[in-house]
Order: structure tokens, then C-alpha cells, then sequence
């Protein structure tokens, strides 16, 4: 009964997201998106409004729900891949300090640069850095404790987010401030075709490689006596999870910022959903978060005059979802 979830969750993720392409401040219904897109591909001439129609959803919103899509199931795959491999319900994408080292970058970039894809690379730099400096750290202690690396990513994430302080501090309060805030708050106001062609595939992929994954999970998340036991290589595959939901974490915040909660409370919806089975867990947190981002993003574009940043929306949903998800589920972790 329960692999029958991620059919379903497959069949809503698209309705969710042919709906989204309907939705917007210039309202296109879906009879029009069928005449268009028919006369379009047909090599038929295009009327002044089919001409706009296009425009709107292959140049604005193709974008923008793609990026949600993947957005959205990076962080919800990653949140769910560490909190198996933490051993922790409260783990998400930025434990290890990937989020705050990102930002720092693309910080960097904005204050001290005038280049978009500079503010990108450095971004995803500081990133790889974060988590270097978090394993750094957690060496000092000479201990392989997962707990030990927790304590290294803390470690890491207070000292981006104290550099992030001295940028805001030092940034040109007229242009620059605004700018930097605005980013972190997270936006997918920078979409475009060509970013997200580079960073949404390696995203993509690793949003793949994750969902192949359960079995192992299923084993490292008994413990490592168990997974040895089942034969698993623990260090390698441990590590290899770890990396790659690091990684794509680190691309969403390359993309469009900051955006939080998503990576926390998307796998706890799951798991009370279907239970603890990786194997369905891992993808079925990818289409929930591509989900819920595909509907945070439509809200943000229709519902306030201006566009509210989308990291600041996903914590305001995300807050009480999460605690009804943990009353719910009380006991799973214990």
C-alpha cells in the first residue's frame, strides 16, 4: 500500500506544477496554454497574445518552477539523507556549514564584485570551505564521533555567519546592503535559463544518486555494527552520502540564496506519511520538497503586492507544519 505514495506523489508533484505555469500576475488559463504551446510546436503564426503567453511561461515561469522543482527536492533529500546518517531528527542541510559558507561567498561576491557568476563560484567555494574547516575542527578532537563532526559544523557555521556580520557591517548601505540581504532572505528573482542549465543538472543528478541509496541508508542508520554486519563499507558510503547532499545543498544556495526549513520539515511529513524505509523515504522527500517549493514560489509571486522573499515565506509555513509533524510522530525517533 505505501509504494503506492510515490506514484501518487509523482502524479501531484505535476499537477502542482502544470498549475503553477496557470498561476501568476498576468493570468493565463490553461485553454490558452494548449493553443499556444499546439500552435507554437505546430510552426502555426503566433496572434499578439499567444506571442505574450509564450514569452511569459518559457522565459519567466519555465524557469522559476523548474528551479523550485529542484530546489526543493535538493534540500528535502539532502535534510533526509543527513538525519539518517546523524542518527538525528533535528539535522538539516546546514549542519556541517555548508548554508553559512555559501552565503559568505556569494556575500563577497556581491559587496566586492560587480560579476553574477564570480558571486556564484565563490559562493559555492566558501561552501566546500565551511565544510573543510567543520571536518578541520572535528579533527582537532582526534575522535570519529558523528557527534564530534556536529560540534565541528557548529563550530564552522558561527564563524561564517560572524564574517557574514562584518560584510553587512562594511557593505554600502545605499546599493550594496540591500542587495545582500535581499539575497539571503533567498529569491528567485535571479533566475535564468542558463544558470539554471549548469547548476540544476549536477542538482538533478544528485537528487538521483540519493534516491538509489535507501537500502544503504537503511543500513548505516542502524548503526555501524549493523551496516558492517550487512555488509556495507561505512566510512566510503558514509561519506559519499554526506558529499553529495552536501553538494547539491550547496547549489541550491548558489542559486537562489538562502531558503530554510525545507531540508527539516519535508522529511519528517514523509516519514509520518510512510515510515522509515529509506528506499521510499529518500524519494519521496524529493518530490514533497519539490512540492512545497513549487507552492511556496506561486504563493510569493500572487498573494502580497510585492514579491516576499521565499526564504522568509518557507519559515513562516514551515513552522507550524513542523511542529504538527513532530506531534504527530512522536516516539518514531527513540
Amino acid at each position: 500500500m505505501k509504494r503506492r505514495i510515490l506514484p501518487a506523489l509523482f502524479v501531484l508533484m505535476l499537477a502542482v506544477t502544470a498549475g503553477s505555469f496557470v498561476c501568476g500576475r498576468f493570468a493565463v488559463s490553461p485553454q490558452e496554454i494548449v493553443s499556444t504551446l499546439h500552435t507554437w510546436f505546430t510552426g502555426g503564426e503566433l496572434d499578439t497574445l499567444q506571442q505574450q503567453s509564450l514569452g511569459i511561461l518559457l522565459n519567466l515561469r519555465l524557469p522559476r518552477v523548474l528551479a523550485a522543482l529542484v530546489i526543493g527536492g535538493s534540500l528535502a533529500i539532502s535534510g533526509c539523507s543527513y538525519q539518517a546518517m546523524f542518527l538525528n531528527p533535528l539535522v538539516s542541510p546546514g549542519i556541517l556549514g555548508v548554508l553559512a559558507g555559501a552565503s559568505f561567498g556569494a556575500g563577497l561576491g556581491i559587496v566586492f564584485f560587480s560579476s553574477w557568476l564570480l558571486t556564484q563560484v565563490l559562493a559555492f567555494a566558501c561552501a566546500c570551505a565551511a565544510v573543510v574547516l567543520s571536518l578541520f575542527f572535528a579533527g582537532i578532537m582526534r575522535k570519529s564521533s558523528l557527534l564530534v563532526l556536529i560540534l565541528g559544523g557548529m563550530v564552522s557555521t558561527a564563524l561564517f555567519t560572524s564574517l557574514i556580520s562584518i560584510l553587512k557591517f562594511i557593505a554600502d548601505p545605499n546599493r550594496k546592503l540591500p542587495e545582500l540581504v535581499y539575497w539571503l532572505m533567498g529569491t528567485f528573482s535571479r533566475i535564468d535559463a542558463d544558470t539554471l542549465l549548469y547548476l540544476g543538472l549536477p542538482m538533478l543528478a544528485g537528487i538521483l544518486f540519493l534516491s538509489c541509496q535507501g537500502k544503504a541508508v537503511n543500513a548505516l542508520s542502524m548503526g555501524e555494527e549493523e551496516a558492517l554486519s550487512l555488509g556495507v563499507s561505512v566510512k566510503w558510503t558514509r561519506f559519499v552520502i554526506i558529499g553529495t547532499a552536501t553538494c547539491i545543498s550547496a547549489l541550491t544556495v548558489v542559486l537562489v540564496g538562502v531558503v530554510g526549513w525545507v531540508g527539516l520539515v519535508i522529511p519528517h511529513i514523509m516519514r509520518f506519511l510512510i515510515g522509515p524505509d529509506h528506499r521510499l523515504l529518500l524519494p519521496a522527500s524529493a518530490m514533497g520538497g519539490a512540492m512545497f517549493m513549487v507552492i511556496t514560489d506561486t504563493l510569493t509571486r500572487n498573494v502580497f503586492s510585492a514579491e516576499l522573499p521565499v526564504g522568509v515565506f518557507t519559515s513562516l509555513i514551515s513552522l507550524p507544519i513542523f511542529i504538527f509533524s513532530l506531534r504527530c510522530s512522536k516516539g518514531a525517533w527513540r
